[in-house]
Formats: C-alpha cells, sequence, structure tokens
C-alpha cells in the first residue's frame, strides 16, 4: 500500500526491528465484528509488526483471549482499542484474571490502548491527504468521529484530540461520535456548513472498516460532507504504536484488579 509521503510524523518512536528470538509474544486484542473486512484489516496491521504476534478478540470473532493466551507462559496483551473505556478498564483485566487463574504459570503484562497517541494524529493525516485533503488547510474544516462510548471519559479523550488538532491549521476541527453520544456525524458535518466552512471532510478515528465505518460515511455524505476518509487501518503509524505500547508493558505492566 502507498502513503503519502508528505505527512510528517508526530513523536520519535523507533521501530524494533526484526523480531529477536527470546522476545515475549504479543497477544493484541481488537474488539471483534461480524464484518470480515475488520479482522482481515486487524491481520494486516500485526502483519507489520515484527514480534510473534497472536490475534484475540472480545466479540464476534475467535479466538478469544484465554484461547490465545492457551499454551504460552508468558506474554505482552495489548488491547487494540483506540481509548480507553469500559473494554479496556473492566472485560480485558477480568478475562486475563480468569486466564491466570486456568494457568498458574502464565505471566502476563497488560499495555495501554492504542489511543491516545500523537502519532494517531500522524494517521488521520496520512488517510485525509491520501484522500486528496492537503493537511491543516485552512479552508478545510474536519469532522472528527469515534465509535462512541458510554464512558464519558472516552468522550472528552476524543473532543480533546479535535481540540488538539485544530493547532494544525483547519478551518476547524468537530469531534462527533457514531454511537452512545452526541453530536452524530451527521449533525456535526451539518452544524459546520451552518457555521459557514467553506469545505467539510469527515475523518473516522476507527481502527477498522465494518458497521460503524460504513454509517459514519453514509451519514456523513448524506449531510454535506465532501469526503470522508480512510479508517486507520495498517498505517505505518500504528504499527509504531503497537511497538512503543508492547516496549512500555514490558517495563512498566498496568496493574490487573484482582
Amino acid at each position: 500500500m502507498r502513503h503519502s509521503p508528505v505527512i510528517p510524523d508526530r513523536g520519535s518512536v523507533p521501530l524494533a526491528g526484526g523480531a529477536a528470538p527470546g522476545r515475549v509474544p504479543l497477544v493484541a486484542v481488537a474488539h471483534g465484528s461480524r464484518d470480515p473486512r475488520a479482522a482481515a484489516t486487524v491481520a494486516a496491521l500485526l502483519d507489520q509488526v515484527p514480534l510473534d504476534v497472536r490475534v484475540a478478540y472480545l466479540d464476534h470473532c475467535a479466538p478469544s483471549l484465554g484461547q490465545a493466551l492457551h499454551g504460552l507462559e508468558e506474554a505482552v496483551v495489548l488491547p487494540l482499542l483506540l481509548t480507553e473505556a469500559y473494554h479496556s478498564r473492566v472485560d480485558l483485566p477480568a478475562a486475563l484474571n480468569e486466564a491466570r487463574a486456568r494457568e498458574p504459570r502464565l505471566r502476563v503484562s497488560y499495555g495501554a490502548t492504542l489511543g491516545p497517541h500523537p502519532l494517531l494524529l500522524s494517521a488521520l493525516e496520512r488517510r485525509l491527504a491520501e484522500a486528496g485533503v492537503p493537511v491543516g488547510d485552512p479552508g478545510t474544516a474536519v469532522v472528527l468521529v469515534s465509535a462512541g462510548s458510554s464512558d464519558a471519559r472516552a468522550n472528552a479523550v476524543v473532543a480533546g484530540m479535535a481540540r488538539s488538532w485544530r493547532r494544525a491549521g483547519w478551518w476547524t476541527v468537530s469531534p462527533a461520535y457514531a454511537s452512545a453520544a452526541g453530536p452524530a456525524p451527521g449533525e456535526a458535518v451539518a452544524a459546520l456548513l451552518r457555521a459557514g466552512a467553506p469545505r467539510v471532510v469527515v475523518a473516522p478515528y476507527l481502527l477498522a472498516p465494518g458497521y460503524f465505518a460504513d454509517r459514519v460515511r453514509r451519514e456523513a455524505l448524506e449531510a454535506g460532507a465532501e469526503l470522508v476518509s480512510d479508517v486507520l487501518g495498517p498505517a505505518p503509524e500504528l504499527v509504531r504504536v503497537v511497538l512503543e505500547r508492547y516496549d512500555a508493558a514490558l517495563r512498566q505492566p498496568l496493574p490487573l484488579a484482582g
């Protein structure tokens, strides 16, 4: 896949290089979807990670976390989630504690969610640039759309990302949510057009294609958005974030209750 070379990186996260013998296996846990495009996208991302990687899913897909951990004596477990909310705070720690109870020899280092991270803004810019949108164009308003969460803290993080991204030079950046919170993508697009934005584009803060991505695209275009960029998918910035989270989990794993 070709990517635009003009997009600056945020941060300085070196790639870990080739998979070194003896490195602790990585178990990457994605949300899961009935849409086969989602699992294919997760596989395309993890295929670029130079580690011994196993994938697990929270819902809709196999293997489960317990199945992915079976037979391992040690693992780094990372949530392939873009915000910290119920899944990363409650579901995954509970599943890990169950796995440790079944396999007492298992040593687990639990890592942070992918987002928030400055490199994810670079990945969003990459996707917009691939769609023909100059980064930081002062004549373009951006709607940053996440899946949305019942956890207000996760939605507040996305709103904070939008505020931070305005500094890149855009006409403005507004947050929106595909579910559980407002405004919805179409509402945010319509509000910007009413406010006089010369051009409105939508940047999905979503890992993979599926129900939410399709819904965001449909609602945004119906409301008058000029275009909707692609999901983050296997962008190289995400590979770098995965490696950073992996190394951080080995150095200082997050605590697991229980």
